[in-house]
């Protein structure tokens, strides 16, 4: 018996979790448990942080695409290409092609990313951390890091100070 491996489903957009559950049941009426064994939607939290409220959400990976890991044959191969929303497998053709285990791996490395309303120059206060109810003037941001330079007014200077995004609050 031939192994199951991933593969990737191009959909329309915003249509990956109708193609899940269409899929899903799909398999189940079918009794196709054995060859077609998970259908997924990576996804990641994100924090988002507006007018210095955080708020986590759940953000698709990849949008416009689901993941199936299935043994690939001519019915396993009809069934999802003949999915509603279902446009096609990735690859060359109509030959779809595996991930590979290091694909597959890397994407599912747990992040949290956290994406912040602020631009060069706005005001803001540092709410928590060494220097907490400071308050300075954005000059840089970092989103690799996830901090921003703030320009704090010390001693009659501007000092630059690193600072988390989830520890600042736009004024």
């Amino acid at each position: 018996m031939a192994e199951a491996s991933w593969y990737v489903v191009h959909t329309y957009s915003g249509y990956e979790n109708k193609v899940k559950v269409d899929l899903e049941k799909t398999i189940k009426n079918r009794h196709l448990e054995d060859t077609i064994l998970e259908v997924s939607v990576p996804t990641e939290d994100v924090i988002e942080i507006r007018d210095g409220v955080k708020k986590n959400i759940t953000r698709k990976l990849f949008p416009g695409y689901v993941l199936i890991r299935m043994i690939m044959n001519d019915d396993t191969w009809y069934v999802v290409r003949n999915t509603r929303g279902v446009t096609g497998f990735v690859g060359p053709g109509s030959k779809p092609v595996p991930l590979t285990d290091e694909e597959i791996a890397s994407m599912y490395q747990q992040r949290t990313e956290v994406e912040i309303d602020l631009e060069v120059g706005d005001a803001v206060e540092i709410i928590s951390g060494v220097w907490e109810d400071s308050q300075g003037y954005v000059k840089a941001i970092d989103h690799e890091h996830q901090t921003v330079t703030v320009n704090m007014d010390m001693f009659g200077r501007d000092t630059p100070v690193d600072v988390s995004f989830t520890d600042i609050r736009k004024l």
